[in-house]
């Protein structure tokens, strides 16, 4: 078989047709940034910074996609949140959440995309890939889910205080963030994306009926918008989802992303359908970043025999910048 590129294995494998091996899409962010130079400011805010960093982490670890992510804040950001840009460190809400109380919520409008500096500087990341990589590597943009938005607005206790409080009244605001993700999504498209990523890292710290019945419909309707435009689409939710990795399977998305939390992919392997593929599980700290050549070894064995082969070799969750260059390459060389 000839050696394939990055795009063309990753659709492939996803499709369920012969590759040559199976694709490499480890989650890097800080380490992209730290190995390319990079201030993590500029990383954040600089689309021409964030892309060369992508890139040459792809070209010289044999990676085969490139994406957009950095942090989770672009949204936040477009609903009115002031966010601090540490010079090499990562980004932090400013003067702490912007929804003090839940009666703020009602002041929250549907941003307008063209005067949200973040979210453009996303789709000009993604017309740059387009541009210089497309057709070589997978090109993946990003946006946030409804639970994701709602946490970096009101944060985590307090969000988790409304699920009880004021169920009711959230249905209609996770409709405005999942209205922005979908706008969001068709220009993140039009420049170019082969994928889209959907991050709702808090959906894992509600529990499976506050998910069923507030956040899964929402995303059920952004893989379902993400296949409209022709795009393939891509569920990340950080933590142990053991109890709603059926849900997530369940929502349509071509690739799920599952964390070293879950434990074993052998119990929901079955659960995939013919075109969907596992994302994961190898630990980013205990397995890449400290463990040696041999653990990292048996740890992507091990994900590949539990996911039936049906697995894209990645950590968890991101991989840190810690990570030293030499367990990141042993990481990426036991792909091939």
């Amino acid at each position: 078989m000839h050696q394939m590129k990055g795009y063309e294995r990753t659709v492939a494998f996803i499709r369920g047709e012969a590759v040559d091996r199976p694709p490499l899409h480890p989650i890097i962010m800080r380490f992209a940034a730290q190995y390319a130079q990079v201030p993590y400011r500029d990383f954040c805010l600089d689309h021409t910074a964030k892309c060369h960093a992508m890139i040459k982490c792809a070209d010289d670890f044999g990676l085969d996609w490139v994406t957009v992510m950095s942090d989770p804040n672009a949204e936040a950001e477009a609903f009115g949140m002031e966010i601090e840009y540490p010079h090499d460190a990562l980004p932090h809400p400013k003067h702490g959440p912007l929804l003090h109380s839940f009666d703020g919520t009602a002041d929250l409008r549907l941003p307008e995309l063209d005067g949200c500096h973040r979210m453009m500087e996303r789709v000009r990341e993604i017309e740059l890939f387009r541009r210089t990589v497309g057709g070589n590597y997978f090109i993946t943009g990003w946006v946030e889910g409804p639970m994701a938005v709602y946490t970096m607005l009101r944060g985590l206790t307090d969000a988790c205080f409304d699920l009880y409080d004021h169920e009711e009244e959230l249905v209609p605001l996770f409709d405005l963030f999942v209205q922005n993700a979908k706008q969001f999504i068709t220009r993140q498209v039009e420049a170019g994306a082969d994928c889209i990523g959907v991050g709702d890292a808090a959906a894992s710290q509600i529990g499976p009926d506050f998910y069923r019945r507030l956040i899964l419909p929402g995303e059920i309707e952004i893989a379902n918008h993400i296949h409209d435009l022709g795009c393939l689409a891509k569920l990340h939710i950080c933590g142990n989802t053991a109890t709603i990795q059926p849900d997530m399977i369940g929502a349509g998305y071509d690739i799920v992303d599952v964390d070293h939390l879950v434990g074993s992919m052998a119990p929901f392997a079955p659960l995939l359908k013919p075109h969907q593929v596992f994302s994961g599980s190898c630990d980013p700290v205990n397995v890449v970043m400290r463990g040696n050549r041999k653990q990292i070894q048996t740890a992507i064995k091990t994900c590949y025999e539990e996911a039936n082969g049906r697995v894209i070799t990645s950590a968890g969750c991101e991989i840190p910048g810690e990570t030293s260059l030499e367990n990141f390459s042993w990481f990426c060389e036991n792909t091939r």
